[in-house]
C-alpha cells in the first residue's frame, strides 16, 4: 500500500478507497512543547497540516473527509488559546476558501451554532454557500461540535414531532433519528483516524462511528501528511469489516 501515494485517483478507487474518512486532529500542543515552542505555534502548524491533507484527499478522489476542528468542550480552554484558535479559523476560511472553490471542494460545517459570535457564524455560512455547487471532495468541518450534544438535539427534534402529533412514538426508527443529526445525508465514516497516539473518540461522531474502523497513529497532528494518510488507509484496506454479519474485506460502500 505504500505505492498509493504516487498512484492516480483511479488506482485508489480500484483498491477500495473508503468513502468517508474522519480525523481527530490531536497533538498540536504536545508537538509545540516537544520543540520548546508556544502552543499557538502548534496550532498554526496544525492548520498547515489541514491544508496538506485536504489537498491530498482531493487528489486521490476521496468523497468525504471530516475533520474535528473545535469541540463544544474546547471553550473551557484558556481564553487566549480559544482566541488564537478562532483567529486561525477565520484565517483558514479567508485565505483558503478561494483555493477550495477552485479545487472543486465543497465545505460543510457540523456542530451547534446558537452560541457562536456573528462573525464566526457568518464565515461558516459563507464557506458553505460559496462552495455549495462543488462536486469534488466534501470537506466537513466539525466546529463547536460534540457527539452527545448532537444526539440530544436530534432527540429533542423527534420529541417535538411526537408532541405535536406529526409522528407516533412507535414510528421512531434509527433512520429517522439519523435524519435529524447534523450529518443527515452523509455516509457514516468508514475510517476514523486519531493522531498523537491517544486511543479514544473524545465525543466525536458517537452515533455515526458504530461500524467505523479505527486507526490510531503516533504522529502529532502537525507531523501528519499525505504519506501518513496513505499508511492509515493501507491499514484500513487490510481489515475485514463485519457490520454485525460475516467478515468482508474493507471496501468503499
Amino acid at each position: 500500500m505504500s505505492r498509493l501515494g504516487t498512484a492516480p485517483a483511479e488506482a485508489y478507487r480500484k483498491a477500495g478507497l473508503p468513502r468517508h474518512v474522519a480525523i481527530i486532529m490531536d497533538g498540536n500542543g504536545r508537538w509545540a512543547r516537544s520543540r520548546g515552542l508556544p502552543r499557538a505555534e502548534g496550532h498554526r502548524r496544525g492548520v498547515q497540516s489541514i491544508r496538506d491533507v485536504v489537498k491530498h484527499a482531493n487528489a486521490i478522489g476521496l468523497e468525504w473527509l471530516t475533520v474535528f476542528g473545535f469541540s463544544s468542550e474546547n471553550w473551557s480552554r484558556p481564553a487566549d488559546e480559544v482566541s488564537e484558535l478562532m483567529g486561525l479559523l477565520k484565517l483558514f476560511i479567508r485565505r483558503d476558501l478561494a483555493e477550495l472553490r477552485r479545487g472543486n471542494v465543497r465545505v460543510r460545517v457540523i456542530g451547534g451554532r446558537d452560541n457562536l459570535s456573528g462573525d464566526i457564524a457568518g464565515l461558516l455560512i459563507e464557506a458553505e454557500e460559496k462552495t455549495v455547487g462543488n462536486t469534488g471532495l466534501n470537506l466537513v468541518i466539525a466546529f463547536n461540535y460534540g457527539g452527545r450534544d448532537e444526539i440530544v438535539r436530534a432527540a429533542r427534534a423527534v420529541a417535538g414531532d411526537v408532541a405535536a402529533g406529526r409522528l407516533r412514538a412507535e414510528e421512531v426508527t434509527a433512520d429517522l433519528v439519523a435524519a435529524r443529526l447534523d450529518t443527515a445525508g452523509m455516509p457514516d465514516p468508514d475510517l476514523i483516524i486519531r493522531t498523537s497516539g491517544e486511543q479514544r473518540l473524545s465525543n466525536f461522531l458517537l452515533w455515526q462511528a458504530a461500524y467505523a474502523e479505527f486507526v490510531f497513529v503516533p504522529d502529532y497532528w502537525p507531523d501528519f501528511d499525505g504519506a501518513a494518510f496513505d499508511r492509515a488507509i493501507g491499514e484500513y484496506l487490510g481489515r475485514e469489516r463485519r457490520f454485525g454479519g460475516l467478515p468482508q474485506k474493507s471496501e468503499a460502500r
